[in-house]
Formats: structure tokens, sequence, C-alpha cells
């Protein structure tokens, strides 16, 4: 059996009373509304109407708690993928405003096409292309239907989106539309992958912390 739909869905708000941007940093967990946004994104997945085949999450702890929910209404284990992961920032555990007004951080600005301060998109793009080609290919070669989840972070989906759209990657962070709980939708024919659908399934409207960047 093959999957008909791959999705890529965003964790949940995080407690992070310090607003710095965490990145790869550990032992940040979801707040309270972070967990019910995450059980909105698995309520919306269920009510798509197909079975959920396998499920993958990043290692992060917000990305593992924001899986929980799928695994709990699919009857699932998580695979925990590295490719999954939010990319390196050299900003990690700053505040963003305050690290961009100092001077001795612009050295880092210099090239945001690449971007400087972090993984390249490119690198990204190959890394959650890979674990999406792959998974494809192994729920091919299963008799079990359904539907395929991933659990990731917010630069990670968007940049997929904009490799898949076929746009430049290069992009201004405050611009992605990759909500918190947000699934984006993505089916393969052939060998080429296309978005079919994004949802904001969670109320996000008194969230404290939307992602730094």
């Amino acid at each position: 059996m093959t999957a008909s739909r791959l999705h890529l869905v965003r964790h949940g708000e995080v407690h992070n009373p310090a607003r710095v941007l965490y990145g790869r940093l550990p032992d940040y967990h979801l707040s309270a509304a972070g967990r019910e946004m995450a059980a909105s994104a698995a309520a919306h997945v269920s009510e798509l109407g197909a079975p959920v085949a396998a499920l993958y999450a990043s290692p992060l702890e917000r990305a593992q708690e924001s899986a929980e929910p799928f695994a709990s209404t699919f009857d699932l284990v998580p695979e925990i993928d590295i490719r999954l992961i939010e990319p390196t920032n050299v900003f990690e555990g700053t505040r963003m405003r305050r690290s961009l007004m100092n001077p001795l951080n612009w050295w880092h600005l210099r090239q945001p096409s690449l971007p400087s301060w972090g993984e390249p998109y490119a690198s990204i793009a190959e890394r959650m292309l890979g674990i999406m080609d792959e998974a494809w290919t192994a729920a091919a070669e299963t008799t079990t239907e359904g539907d395929i989840v991933m659990v990731s972070h917010q630069a990670p989906i968007w940049i997929t989106h904009l490799r898949v759209a076929g746009l430049p990657l290069q992009h201004d962070p405050r611009t992605r539309r990759c909500a918190l709980s947000s699934v984006t939708s993505f089916e393969r024919v052939g060998d080429v992958w296309r978005e079919v659908a994004y949802a904001e399934p969670a109320a996000t409207g008194g969230a404290v912390d939307v992602g730094a960047v």
C-alpha cells in the first residue's frame, strides 16, 4: 500500500517566559496551551477521514510532546528522526532583538541568502525531502494503508514548502506561513512532491510564544 498524503505538523506553543531563541536547546517543553494546540492538530488530521500508518517526530522535546496526541489517536509509536530537527542558529539562547542591536553580531547577517547565521536553507530542504522520500517509499513496501505524519518545526516546514513550490529558499523569517500546530499536507506523484493543503486547526490568538525569529 502507498500513503495518500504526508502531513508536516508544526509543534505547539513552547513555555518560554524568557523569550529566547531556543533553537536546539534542551528542556524547552510545550505550554499548557501548546498541548491543547497539538491535540487540535491531531483531531484535524483524524477528521480528514484517512488512517495514519506512520508517525515521525523531531528529537526535540516540544516536537515529541506534540506527537503524543497523534500517537494516542492512531495507536502509533513515533519514530524519532534527526532530519526533522530545528536548524542550527548562532543566536540560539539569546533574545533575538537584543542580539541584532549588537554590532558585533552583524557579521552573522552578511549573507541572508545562505543564511550565514545558521544551517544553509539548501541543507534543510535536502534533509527534509530525504526523510519524506524515505518514509513514502517505506509505506509503499508495507501492507498497512494510511497517511504519514511528521512533527517538526517552523523553518524546516516552510523551507520544504518553498522547495516543493519551486520558489527561492531565501526569505524573511517573519513572513512564514506556518502557525503553531499547523498542518501542511503533501502528495507525491511519481517522484514529484506537491503541496495539496494547509490548515491551522489550533486556536493560537492567545499564544505568548509564537516562535522567535
